[in-house]
């Protein structure tokens, strides 16, 4: 019986074989139990450790398959890219295979333009990377070359006894950094811009500065600034160009001339003081003039025995010595009383000097200079007075390679002598010991001497006098900057030779502050008038803004080697570092006005100057500052779009009070209350961008309060995301006109809408059976609609071209789920 079971059995096994067989649609199985057993354990064990994801892979494939869409083929396609890791070209297939050649070569095609186009990124990435990094080192470069600089030109020395940083000298927070000289060349400064700006005539700023040297009781100061007076007066009509200018003959004499008359009138008041100071030994008697004084001065200051003083006495004193003290205090008609007076024993030397004194420029004629420099070389050149060979080199200009060590033994005597001696016309039959120019002096004071020689550390005003007086101011201003307690003196000297037109500037605003540029004659050197004002005010900067805001009016004119305007800049950046913005560029009122700041004075273009710190702020990530600056320039565009940047991190947040996010919504609303109220609008994208996000802080602040209800309101009224099946296609079609600041909370948008949608699900399912005044109709189509908003909003989740942050598809699929 048993044996018939198992042949029935059999037969059917085999019939049912056949059958199997007749079918071709299915693939034939060989499997024995075993197998079969292995693979269900398989399959269970699958199931039953299905993760989240892939059931949200279901979820996609049931989505895609709705719409036409083969997932798995899809999936083969994608894997049949096997190099798309790497994006290394696909290994070649056999030449007969001419099917599988053109795939390979198409899909080598798509991943070699891949490849490109991944590397073209990185490079633009890598080159935007190191051209921002470059822009920023070089303007760091230049602060920090800037404040090294200022302790020294030449060498940085970084001992203990270097000069104090300006940290140390600023004090306390809130202290001005400027001390009490500082403050008064400021408040001079303060003015003459004053008077510039309000369209008066043009002061002279060395009569303005001059005054704070009368305040200070220093004989050193006072000296500077009567010699900066005197060498300036020699500007006839305002120089278009100062090297020309400066380079001139007709400048040069004047420059000498006045130099030496600076000299005479200190050394005549020299001998007044002497004088009038030992009146019983002077003798001065009752005969007014620069003879008797001289004269007096002899008597107490007779010059030491001298061996081979010649030609007689006048009044007791020696003629050379008479004639070369009144040639020192400039008094010619003086000297040739004394002449007169000796006239017997001197020569031919008087025809001379008369026709000296009665020259031009005190310069005598050729024929006669020709004849005094002849007589000099035979007779005098040797000769044991001192004083007789030094009135000779005076008039005749010979000689100059002779210090006169005996006669003038002080550095202002020396100056005066080669002053005296410096030839402008060309004289091809002069010797070279005859003939020295202006910038043969200028050469050997500079070069060959220097701050060594003339002991510049230990007596500053002196070595400063050296090179200011033989017009080489651009140096001397250089080297009174670098000390420290001087540096005030030097800038203002500075503007003094600015502001009329005679300071030799650098041609590029990063270049050292003493140069000398490729093309000048020698020993011509350019100031960096930029950097040496940016390096004073950098000390009072934080404190003073009010004060640096005046010096950067000189820089009005003035471009970097971009074309920036050097004002501008320097506004845009002293705002930046102060941030006295209301004070400085002024601020809005609630009606919309604006209140005028300090630059309104300065700058007829306000709304530029504005803009350009905005721009500086923008640049530098200061976005909160930018907005309120692009507000007061009258910039909506720009203030929405900053807003739009700023509001779009913060919106899925937590209002809190004191809260980022609670300041920005704040700025926000009074922004678009103003805008509203007075019908400013912006770009109509950015526009709509601004309120959009407004409304999504609405739609959060509710939904974070609890209030579900209100919350799902706004969602409905925004119309941002779909709560039904038909209009998924219009929020998918919409989605793509969103600007990037939606786009980003859109997760978050999802999630939020989604939980509300399941608060509610969990709501209905928690209360009590139908009641009368809720039926269990409207209870189950209630169920159904919350079922179905959670649909749509999967739906469109899975519809819209956009990678949404983290595990937004997971998490809204598994409150989706949990609705079922």
């Amino acid at each position: 019986m048993d044996t018939d079971g198992f042949g029935e059995l059999l037969q059917q096994a085999e019939q049912l074989a056949a059958e199997t067989e007749g079918v071709s649609e299915l693939p034939h199985v060989e499997r024995n139990l075993q197998e079969i057993q292995q693979a269900g354990e398989r399959l269970r064990s699958k199931t039953l450790t299905r993760t989240l994801q892939e059931t949200a892979d279901v979820k996609a494939s049931i989505l895609l398959g709705s719409k036409g869409l083969d997932i798995s083929h899809i999936s083969q396609r994608l894997e049949s890219l096997s190099a798309a890791t790497t994006f290394e070209p696909l290994e070649p297939v056999k030449d007969t295979d001419v099917q599988g050649f053109l795939k390979n070569e198409r899909d080598n095609a798509l991943l070699s333009g891949i490849e490109e186009s991944r590397k073209r990124t990185f490079r633009m990435a890598e080159r935007f990377y190191w051209e921002s990094m470059l822009v920023e080192w070089e303007h760091d470069k230049q602060k920090i070359l800037h404040t090294l600089l200022a302790s020294g030109e030449d060498a940085l020395d970084f001992t203990n006894e270097s000069e104090p940083s300006f940290i140390s000298e600023m004090g306390p927070p809130g202290r001005s950094a400027m001390d009490s000289i500082e403050m008064a060349y400021a408040r001079q400064i303060f003015i003459y811009n004053e008077k510039i700006v309000n369209g008066h005539l043009q002061p002279n700023l060395g009569d303005i500065c001059s005054t704070v040297a009368e305040c200070l009781d220093d004989k050193n100061v006072s000296e500077l600034w009567a010699m900066v007076k005197q060498m300036t007066d020699v500007l006839l009509v305002p120089a278009r160009d100062a090297l020309s200018c400066r380079t001139g003959m007709e400048m040069q004499m004047g420059f000498v001339r006045q130099a030496m008359q600076f000299l005479e009138q200190s050394y005549k008041n020299y001998v007044m003081a002497t004088v009038y100071g030992n009146l019983h030994q002077a003798q001065l008697g009752g005969v007014p003039g620069t003879y008797q004084l001289v004269r007096s001065f002899l008597n107490i200051k007779l010059p030491a025995p001298l061996p081979g003083l010649q030609d007689g006495e006048v009044e007791g004193h020696p003629v050379w010595v008479l004639i070369y003290y009144c040639l020192r205090c400039g008094d010619l008609i003086a000297a040739m009383q004394v002449v007169n007076r000796a006239q017997h024993q001197l020569g031919e030397f008087k025809n001379w000097f008369q026709e000296y004194v009665q020259g031009n420029d005190r310069r005598l004629s050729p024929t006669a200079e020709n004849k005094l420099r002849l007589h000099y070389r035979r007779a005098l050149r040797n000769s044991t007075d001192p004083y007789k060979r030094a009135v000779y080199c005076l008039i005749g200009r010979c000689d100059v390679t002779d210090s006169h060590s005996e006669v003038a033994d002080k550095t202002d005597d020396y100056i005066w002598l080669k002053l005296n001696q410096v030839c402008f016309e060309d004289d091809v039959t002069s010797s070279p010991q005859d003939r020295q120019t202006l910038s043969q002096l200028q050469s050997q004071l500079l070069e060959e001497y220097g701050e060594s020689h003339f002991a510049a550390a230990q007596r500053p005003f002196l070595y400063f006098q050296v090179l200011f007086l033989t017009a080489q101011f651009e140096a001397a201003i250089a080297f009174l900057f670098r000390l420290e307690r001087l540096r005030c003196h030097a800038v203002h000297v500075a503007l003094v030779l600015h502001e009329l037109k005679l300071l030799l500037k650098s041609s590029t605003h990063s270049a050292q502050l003493l140069t000398q540029e490729p093309g000048d004659p020698r020993p011509i050197r350019r100031l960096n008038f930029i950097r040496l004002l940016m390096l004073y005010t950098r000390k009072f900067e934080p404190t003073d803004p009010r004060e640096a805001l005046q010096y950067f009016y000189f820089l009005r004119n003035e471009k970097d080697s971009q074309g920036e305007n050097m004002f501008m800049r320097c506004v845009s950046e002293l705002v930046i570092e102060s941030r006295e913005f209301d004070m400085l560029l002024g601020r809005l009122e609630k009606d919309g006005s604006r209140k005028p700041g300090l630059i309104d004075k300065f700058a007829g273009d306000t709304k530029a100057v504005i803009s350009k710190v905005a721009s500086v702020a923008e640049h530098k990530g200061l976005f909160e500052e930018a907005v309120k600056l692009y507000d007061l320039a009258k910039n909506p565009d720009k203030v929405l779009e900053l807003m739009n940047r700023l509001l779009s991190p913060v919106i899925p947040q937590v209002s809190a009070p004191q809260s980022n996010k609670e300041r920005l919504k704040n700025m926000a609303l009074s922004v678009a209350e103003r805008y509203r109220s007075q019908g400013i609008t912006a770009d109509k994208s950015i526009d709509s961008t601004f309120y959009l996000l407004l409304d999504l802080i609405t739609f959060f602040d509710e939904y974070h309060g609890g209030h579900i209800d209100r919350a799902i309101d706004v969602m409905e009224k925004l119309k941002l995301v779909p709560l039904s099946q038909d209009s998924v296609e219009e929020r998918v079609a919409a989605f793509r006109n969103f600007s990037d600041e939606i786009r980003h909370n859109l997760s978050e948008v999802l999630l939020a809408t989604m939980n509300i949608l399941f608060t509610q699900y969990k709501r209905l399912k928690g209360t009590s059976s139908a009641t009368p005044a809720r039926p269990q109709r409207v209870m189950e189509d209630r169920d159904s609609q919350l079922r179905s908003q959670a649909r749509a909003l999967i739906t469109f989740a899975g519809m819209i071209p956009y990678r949404m942050a983290g595990d937004t598809n997971a998490r809204l699929v598994q409150m989706e789920v949990l609705m079922n």
